[in-house]
């Protein structure tokens, strides 16, 4: 303690500094093992932040994969509507020239149309 010029006040406030020289660190092993957790959670901190951004830059990457799929897939959807309607006409064309042919080369044979599906009836698979 401390007494001031006799004024009969006395201090007793000690402030607590970190000491910052290597030697006294080194002697204290409280200080040593303070620093070192500090250390290692700042590592621990850095690595965290390494692997989240890397995290980040991988879902932002398939993110963009998974996008470019789906308009993939609907531009194969589509595409698949289209020849399959292209193929429904085809099938209806072949039936009729099919008929016209049967009428115009065997007319006689009228029982045999008859049993011949239309183009309605001979369906594909349904489209989901």
């Amino acid at each position: 303690m401390m007494s001031n010029g006799g004024s009969g006040k006395t201090e007793s406030v000690i402030p607590f500094e970190p000491k910052l020289n290597l030697r006294s660190e080194a002697a204290d092993p409280l200080d040593a093992a303070g620093q070192t957790i500090l250390d290692v959670l700042r590592q621990a901190a850095a690595a965290a932040e390494a692997n989240n951004q890397q995290a980040r830059e991988v879902a932002h990457k398939l993110s963009a994969q998974v996008l470019a799929a789906e308009d993939r897939i609907r531009e194969l959807e589509a595409s698949v509507s289209h020849h399959q309607d292209r193929a429904d006409r085809a099938e209806r064309w072949m039936y009729q020239i099919s008929v016209e042919i049967e009428q115009s080369f065997f007319a006689g044979e009228n029982s045999r149309r008859s049993q011949s599906p239309s183009p309605q009836a001979v369906s594909r698979k349904p489209r989901e």
